[in-house]
């Protein structure tokens, strides 16, 4: 943890997090907004897959959620990435990242990451680019859902990112 981060404390969403989850998502004007109710759920039901940041009052300012692949239960799938906009710049969404995917390891023998990132979005390829690097892993890189697959008009393709095996 960086000198920028020691005052945020990374740990589990809870249910009291999904309205700012949903924000800071909402406000990233990078992720696809899912609605109020699927932020509270999965604060609810994947906390354990899932991280905030909290500064120094408890207040969420980043999240990862995430969830266990069900047919390859060691293969963590991380599902949005988020950053408030006062917090970006200091290493946050690196640090969740280490933190969860520590944490699901050793609960739950994670091994693996995925994560889709649609073309263009640069601070994700270098996010996940980065966290292979740092852990030794493979990152190999191939079209999951392309742009037909999608039904609601256009939508850039979403490229899946495969990191590991790697051991924390």
């Amino acid at each position: 943890m960086t000198a920028a981060q020691a005052d945020l404390q990374i740990d589990r969403p809870t249910v009291a997090d999904g309205a700012v989850l949903w924000r800071i998502a909402r406000d990233s004007k990078v992720l696809d907004l899912n609605s109020s109710y699927s932020y509270l759920l999965w604060c609810r039901d994947f906390a354990a897959t899932s991280a905030v940041a909290r500064d120094e009052r408890g207040e969420a300012v980043g999240f990862i959620t995430g969830y266990l692949r069900p047919d390859s239960p060691r293969t963590l799938l991380v599902w949005q990435v988020a950053v408030d906009e006062a917090y970006r710049g200091r290493g946050l969404a690196a640090a969740m990242l280490d933190a969860l995917a520590a944490r699901t390891a050793g609960e739950h023998g994670v091994d693996t990451v995925e994560t889709t990132v649609a073309p263009g979005n640069t601070a994700s390829e270098r996010l996940f680019t980065a966290f292979a690097e740092r852990h030794g892993a493979l990152l190999e890189r191939e079209v999951l859902f392309d742009t037909p697959d999608f039904p609601d008009g256009p939508h850039d393709p979403e490229v899946l990112h495969r990191i590991g095996p790697f051991a924390l």
